[in-house]
């Protein structure tokens, strides 16, 4: 019996937000993409691993890093998840027996449900993964001309399920009904499609934790799950500090923290000098040992010329978790006459931990002035300090 994994990670994900699409976002030093495919490399059940990705991230070092010692492959997707689905299909191996399709925004999957999901399809040719609900479901009717909706009936609450995935399909059964949503037809999931084409679809318990990451709420809670069971298990903590200082100069840009400050003046250096990220970089790399921002990105390499920083910091970020780290959280002071750096401090929040793979909530960033006194007091330069903490996986 061979087992086919297809990971559908082809969308753009913008209700999350970001720079990035939301299955490339990290948690805990990992993209949701990689938490997704890790269940099924460990499933020992499963023979390859396909993964559809937008063309223009499929060769991205970040989806390159993902590590399976299942057969692996990655392949582009289409305009829509139907036809995304349907290019992973064409590169699964041809002596496939059953086919999983799995939502690269669920992260938590277990090996338990690909188990169960795998075992059903067998028997049934088309299984999804469901939660019956809890709650009294109403249906509304249209909207009326005041905005307002009205319960139109008071659904059977013991009918009603919320399907998952991974969906499992007798490779067949999927195929027919791709072809089906070629012609034009269109599901909201594979099942969708299958029931459309006349194949009966059978349910099995799904898992509450199983959930889907769609909105920055979904992705804050599953931030939150990523810390409670980092922090929680009394697992190893370490603390890095970081320092940077440059000095203000005309006709360069101001960046802190990733967020260019409209001003009169800029910070000099090698790259685009954002002391901020250069601070933090150094907080977190000091954290697990591994030398400082120096060390990695040398003024004296002109690959670095006017890079931004918040690549660089990103890359340390990689270095963290490659030593079995992630980050913890991080606290900043930036030491500035003018600016003031207060109307700024929420964009850069959100660029920082978006980079850093923690939540808003686990980056303060505070800014001071000298008081007039130095250098830093006169307007000539900007100083921030950084203290970072790192949880060991």
């Amino acid at each position: 019996m061979r087992v086919s994994a297809v990971i559908a990670a082809g969308g753009q994900g913008t209700r999350v937000g970001g720079d990035v699409p939301k299955q490339l976002q990290k948690l805990g030093g990992k993209t949701l993409l990689s938490m997704s495919v890790k269940p099924f490399d460990k499933c020992r059940r499963v023979n390859e691993i396909v993964i559809v990705l937008p063309e223009a991230f499929k060769e991205t070092e970040s989806t390159m890093g993902i590590q399976s010692e299942t057969p692996l492959r990655l392949v582009s997707g289409g305009s829509s998840r139907q036809d995304s689905v349907a290019l992973g299909l064409d590169n699964v191996q041809k002596d496939t027996d059953v086919v999983l399709i799995h939502d690269a925004a669920r992260p938590f999957c277990t090996v338990l449900l690909i188990e169960q999901v795998i075992d059903a399809t067998i028997e049934a040719g088309a299984v999804v993964p469901a939660i019956q609900v809890i709650d009294t479901v109403k249906q509304a009717d249209s909207t009326d001309t005041t905005g307002s909706r009205f319960v139109k009936t008071t659904l059977p609450r013991e009918q009603i399920y919320l399907a998952q995935t991974p969906q499992g399909f007798a490779l067949n059964v999927l195929r027919d009904a791709l072809k089906l949503g070629r012609s034009g037809v269109t599901a909201t999931d594979e099942a969708g499609l299958v029931e459309q084409n006349g194949h009966a679809v059978r349910l099995v318990e799904g898992d509450v934790e199983n959930f889907k990451v769609t909105t920055s709420d979904d992705l804050q809670r599953a931030r939150d799950r990523i810390n409670s069971e980092l922090f929680g298990d009394g697992q190893h903590t370490r603390v890095g500090f970081g320092y940077d200082s440059h000095r203000m100069v005309s006709g360069r840009r101001l960046v802190l923290g990733g967020v260019e400050i409209p001003y009169k003046s800029g910070l000099d250096g090698h790259s685009d000098a954002d002391a901020v990220c250069h601070a933090v970089t150094d907080a977190v790399l000091g954290a697990v040992a591994a030398g400082d921002i120096g060390q990695h990105f040398p003024d004296t390499d002109p690959q670095w010329k006017d890079v931004s920083s918040i690549e660089l910091l990103s890359k340390a970020v990689d270095v963290v978790s490659g030593r079995g780290f992630c980050v913890g959280n991080v606290d900043i002071v930036v030491i500035a006459e003018q600016p003031r750096i207060g109307p700024h401090v929420q964009a850069m929040t959100e660029r920082l931990s978006g980079t850093l793979g923690v939540s808003p909530g686990s980056v303060s960033v505070k800014g001071k002035t000298a008081e007039g006194m130095d250098s830093v007091g006169r307007g000539e330069a900007i100083v921030v300090h950084a203290v970072a903490t790192v949880v060991q996986r």
